[in-house]
């Protein structure tokens, strides 16, 4: 006897069928004709190849052994593999060390289905929509497994969603098989046998279709007599006109997008016609023309497809749209190779005949009705896609979901969770890691590697508008890249070392594309759910954080403090530097610090003297260069104004001292008059304008500033309140650019109240230099008298006079400058109190009514009184 090498396979096969059933050779034809139908067939494997679901089965088999480490190691292995382009064929390594964890010892589950494997028809992936099934939980790896569960097959998505007795009508199903007779035999001994025996099955004998009765089945296609009518099959009768038989196979390959012998792709018109030489009847040419649409759908798709699949750029979501057109199309083809099948069937029969079941025009346009429409789909959505890659395609593909008709929105549905499973992925390890992983910029989240860490909050992180898939809100948006911000910021800015995980509990993820559906089916609950948790957890301690380690609200009260005045009188808290008043944090005061500015020819000390507070660190964050260079523009102005209180101060002071003194001097009352008075008008409106910066401006901006630092829930809300804040007193202050006017009429009017300083200091050093003469010419008098002299001579009273009708003559000229200096002062106040009112900001409009409270200026000047009378007009009709 030959080896088994030398046997042919048909002897083989016939000896592993005796083998697997325990029968003779004479008890196993007819599992052996159904086994030889199976090798010949095109279908499918039994074993799915998905990577998840094998990695699945051994995280299940690794825990049903209480090895839940080894689990957890094995999948984080399994993830990092991932991420590797190492290996191309993950799914066969996995495969195989699943197979080989499998106990030898232990007797296997499959043996025994393998006899009902022949005791049944071929099983076929026609009918497995995502509309009734899902994705199964396990691997299937024995066939009765498969077949059990073959209705819930994955990575399917309804293409051939037409039934099996859909295709073959009523045709019974042979009993042969189902009552184990032997089978008829195959017609053409010529024929080898393995190829004669694969087509000896009718389509039909599938599994659904046997277990189903024959009469609950009734045909799609209009009725037709059941009597067989014999009809020749072949491409043309003696008239040359081409039968129904050679257009249907030709239409099968035109479904292929493969040119037929009749049916030819047409580069001009770019579309399927009928060879205008072929002599057909319209109603057939007709039914043709709308059969071959979906040849050029088809090849749209596939031409898409295969483009893109090889365009690396293309990304991770484009891969995965190419891979969900690629499960279309693969349902596409098993349709068609049932048809094929069925065609096949038709022609080894040996007879033509035209019964129920037989394959023509009429029946293939029923048919392919379903098939088509998805095509249309696909194609459309194809087309709306060109140009799109990551998030914006996602958007795109989104967008096609949103229509009437439950088959194409579950299709739309199916497709778009293969196509956000990337988007999502890129999602959670952003908000749970903050890593960034994006080759091909799909994300919507952009990184900036150029931008150093100091400005990591503010420029490293943004959004990509285009990306930001439709069916995420720009508010989850900004959340998502808050959190990952929040997390490379505390790692990278503020040192801290606490692991992501023990900041925010990380959910599950999507791992699946069936579960990126789900979560896409309640983006208001669960999802938004995932994302607020990990907003909140992430930017709380953030500030906890920046509060407890870095002191960011005491630095806050710092700058009230010292750089915007509210530390009090803070001239006596200069001079009074080495006193307890100053003994503050030791954070603060090292970082506090004088500052002179750059000196200008005429500048005094007043002019360049400054304070600086050094930043760095994350604090430097909320107070960056920008708003640093603010409060030293406030700074400057507030220190400028708080001089313009302590000249008044000192020009008050020199009155109420010289008063008294000055009495014996009656010439120079006049004079001292009106001093007062207009010295009386600057303190009021410098005490006015302090008042507005302190109260208005600075206390109740700083009021609202704590406030939302209070409530704040992530860093941007502070930074934004702070930022709000230092626009306000930089607009209120007089410092922005609408208000320049208004400041260089303020800088005048201070200009003007040194020169008074000057003019007043002039006035009393010439009258005390007076005085001090007339008293000492007093006292001679006096002693010479006391001596029993005359007090004075002839010659010193002459001169005395003299020196006194001089003095008395300077005493026009210093009213004058006074004069003269009144009416600049008022001129200014008048142009500034015109300016306020004019101005869009109601506080200002507001001020001008205290500065000019009695109409003391109104009186003077007629463009303020048209200006004050127009808007107090406008105030008590509002009232």
């Amino acid at each position: 006897m030959a080896t088994l090498d030398q046997k042919s396979p048909n002897v083989l096969l016939q000896s592993l069928c005796c083998r697997i059933t325990g029968k003779s050779e004479a008890e196993v034809a007819h599992q052996f004709q159904y086994a030889v139908r199976v090798i010949g067939s095109n279908y499918a494997p039994t074993i799915e190849r998905d990577e998840f679901l094998v990695s699945e089965k051994i995280k299940k088999e690794l825990l049903k052994q209480r090895r839940e480490a080894d689990a957890a190691l094995f999948s984080e292995l399994h993830r990092k593999l991932q991420t590797q382009g190492v290996l191309k064929h993950r799914w066969s390594v996995l495969y195989l060390l699943l197979s080989l964890s499998e106990d030898p010892r232990k007797p296997s589950s499959r043996v025994g289905n393998y006899g009902a494997l022949f005791a049944q028809a071929l099983p076929r992936d026609a009918h497995s929509t995502p509309f009734y099934c899902t994705r199964p939980q396990s691997l299937a790896l024995s066939y009765g497994e498969r077949s059990g569960g073959l209705s819930a097959s994955v990575g399917t998505s309804g293409i051939s969603s037409l039934g099996v007795y859909t295709l073959n009508g009523p045709t019974p199903t042979p009993q042969s098989l189902l009552a184990g007779q032997p089978p008829q035999s195959a017609a053409g001994g010529g024929q080898p046998l393995g190829s004669r025996l694969a087509w000896a099955l009718p389509v039909s004998s599938s599994p659904s279709s046997a277990l189903a009765p024959t009469a609950a089945r009734p045909p799609l296609g209009p009725p037709v007599p059941s009597a067989r009518v014999v009809r020749p099959r072949r491409d043309g009768d003696a008239g040359g006109e081409v039968s129904e038989a050679a257009l249907v196979r030709d239409i099968l390959y035109v479904f292929q997008g493969i040119d037929g012998k009749f049916i030819k792709m047409s580069a001009q018109d770019n579309c399927y016609k009928i060879d205008s030489k072929v002599v057909l009847c319209k109603s057939l040419r007709d039914t043709s023309s709308r059969l071959a649409e979906l040849g050029w759908l088809h090849n749209k798709v596939r031409k898409y497809t295969d483009a893109r699949s090889l365009d690396r750029a293309f990304g991770l979501v484009g891969q995965s749209f190419c891979a969900s057109l690629h499960q279309e199309l693969k349902e596409y083809y098993r349709l068609l190779s049932v048809l094929h099948s069925q065609l096949q069937v038709e022609d080894d029969q040996g007879v033509n005949v035209c019964t129920e079941s037989s394959l023509t025009l009429r029946r293939l346009l029923v048919w392919m009705y379903d098939p088509k429409v998805r095509l249309k789909t696909l194609a459309a959505l194809v087309d709306f896609c060109q140009g799109r890659k990551g998030g914006e395609l996602a958007s795109a593909v989104h967008a096609y979901g949103k229509t009437g008709d439950p088959q194409m929105r579950a299709l739309v549905q199916h497709i778009l969770s293969l196509v956000s499973h990337p988007i999502l992925n890129f999602l959670y390890r952003w908000i749970y890691d903050g890593e960034l992983e994006d080759t091909y910029h799909e994300f919507f989240v952009a990184s900036d590697p150029n931008v150093k860490t100091d400005r990591l909050w503010h420029d490293k992180y943004s959004l990509r508008k285009s990306m930001i898939p439709s069916f995420i809100t720009m508010d989850q948006a900004r959340k998502v890249l808050l959190i990952g911000k929040s997390i490379n910021f505390l790692h990278q800015v503020c040192h801290d070392r606490t692991p992501p995980g023990k900041i925010t509990s990380a959910s599950k993820s999507a791992d699946t594309p069936k579960d990126a559906a789900e979560l896409l089916s309640d983006l208001e609950g669960a999802f938004q759910e995932k994302i607020d948790a990990a907003y909140f957890d992430t930017s709380k301690y953030l500030l906890d954080v920046l509060n407890r380690n870095y002191l960011l609200l005491e630095h806050l009260q710092a700058m009230r403090r010292y750089l915007l005045l509210g530390q009090g009188d803070f001239i006596r808290h200069l001079m009074d530097l080495l006193k307890p008043e100053l003994f503050d944090n030791a954070e603060i005061l090292k970082r506090l610090d004088v500052r002179l500015l750059e000196v200008s020819p005429g500048d005094t000390g007043w002019d360049v003297f400054s304070l600086d507070y050094h930043v760095d660190g994350p604090i430097a964050t909320v107070f960056t260069r920008e708003c640093m260079g603010h409060y030293l523009r406030v700074f400057n102005f507030l220190w400028r104004a708080k001089r313009m209180e302590y000249t008044l101060t000192d020009i008050w002071k020199g009155q109420m001292c010289n008063a008294k003194l000055l009495k014996t001097m009656p010439e120079l009352s006049g004079v001292l008059h009106q001093c007062h008075i207009l010295a009386s008008e600057m303190v009021h409106f410098i005490h006015q304008m302090q008042y507005y910066i302190t109260f208005e401006v600075l206390e109740c901006s700083w009021d609202e500033l704590w406030n939302k630092v209070q409530q704040a829930q992530d860093l941007d809300h502070i930074i934004a309140a702070h930022d709000v804040f230092l626009d306000t007193i930089i607009s209120r202050c007089l410092l922005d650019n609408n208000s320049r006017n208004l400041l260089n009429q303020l800088r005048a009017i201070f200009d003007q109240i040194i020169e008074f300083q000057n003019a007043q200091d002039s006035l009393y050093r010439s009258a005390l230099e007076e005085l001090t003469l007339r008293l000492q010419y007093e006292e001679r008098k006096q002693q010479r008298e006391e001596e029993g002299q005359w007090g004075v001579t002839a010659e010193q009273e002459a001169e005395e006079k003299k020196r006194i009708q001089e003095f008395q003559e300077t005493i026009p000229k210093m009213r004058s400058q006074l004069r003269i200096l009144t009416h600049c002062y008022q001129n200014i106040v008048q142009q500034f109190l015109v300016l306020l009112m004019t101005s869009s900001d109601e506080s200002l409009r507001f001020l001008s009514f205290r500065l000019d409270f009695n109409e003391h200026y109104r009186a003077r000047e007629p463009r303020l009184r048209a200006s004050l009378g127009a808007t107090r007009g406008r105030r008590l009709s509002n009232i």
